[in-house]
């Protein structure tokens, strides 16, 4: 096999290898609204997740019975983490509000099953 021929072989199979990992501008998700429940502290933490563009949008809490002070945390920090990450793969509860926060990373991912592209 000729240099040619292996640099052309090569080519192909980059080119193969973009393309079935899906690197493409498209998002992960359908758009929508999609629901989720988390388990918070004192209640369970109800979610919509709005997509838009195949990219979470916004995250809103609908509904809970938590202390208000540990929501809002939760509410302010780790919405954008997730909404910055467009997963909530890596994100960690927030320390002095990981109940809470954990409740809301619990129902988010459960509304981004929903939304997942098949």
């Amino acid at each position: 096999m000729n240099k040619w021929t292996k640099v052309l072989l090569l080519s192909a199979f980059a080119a193969l290898a973009i393309i079935s990992t899906g690197c493409s501008s498209s998002g992960q998700y359908v758009d929508g609204t999609y629901d989720g429940t988390g388990k918070g502290v004192k209640s369970d933490i109800k979610v919509a997740v709005e997509i838009k563009d195949e990219k979470i949008e916004a995250i809103t809490v609908q509904e809970h019975k938590e202390t208000q002070a540990m929501i809002d945390a939760a509410i302010e920090n780790t919405i954008p983490e997730i909404i910055e990450k467009q997963t909530t793969e890596g994100v960690d509860a927030l320390s002095g509000a990981s109940g809470s926060s954990g409740g809301i990373i619990e129902a988010v991912t459960q509304a981004l099953e929903q939304a997942k592209k098949q």
